[in-house]
């Protein structure tokens, strides 16, 4: 059963995940530079973490266990971190798509200041 530790830059919010577009006629939601650079940070970590730990796409059922230590002790939504960290661990190949993710569990910590990180501990869940 494969496992992979990996710590992580804080993720942007989801406030600030998506933004909307006009296209021509059409409004077209993508997501941010802030998401596209935070993807940019994550992507070459989650895959340097992965050959460093000989795991490949992991394919079956997981468990993820995030321990979240924001940049500071301003009032934020636990849950708005998660969208763009676990897109980014599906961008980074770390599993074929978030849909495998069926136990996760995030926990605050006290402030990691400046910038604030992400540990998150991926493991796969016999059946």
């Amino acid at each position: 059963m494969s496992r992979l530790q990996l710590e992580l830059p804080w993720p942007p919010s989801i406030n600030h995940y998506w933004r909307q577009v006009k296209i021509g006629g059409a409004v077209r939601t993508i997501i941010s530079a802030e998401g596209r650079a935070y993807r940019e940070r994550v992507v070459p970590r989650v895959q340097l973490a992965m050959m460093q730990a000989r795991v490949r796409t992991l394919p079956g059922r997981l468990a993820l266990a995030i321990l979240a230590q924001p940049p500071d002790r301003r009032r934020r939504d636990l849950d708005n971190i998660l969208k763009p960290l676990l897109d980014a661990l599906q961008q980074a190949r770390c599993y074929q798509d978030d849909c495998q993710i069926d136990d996760l569990h995030v926990r605050r910590l006290p402030p990691d200041r400046p910038a604030g990180s992400i540990t998150v501990t991926i493991e796969e869940m016999e059946w």
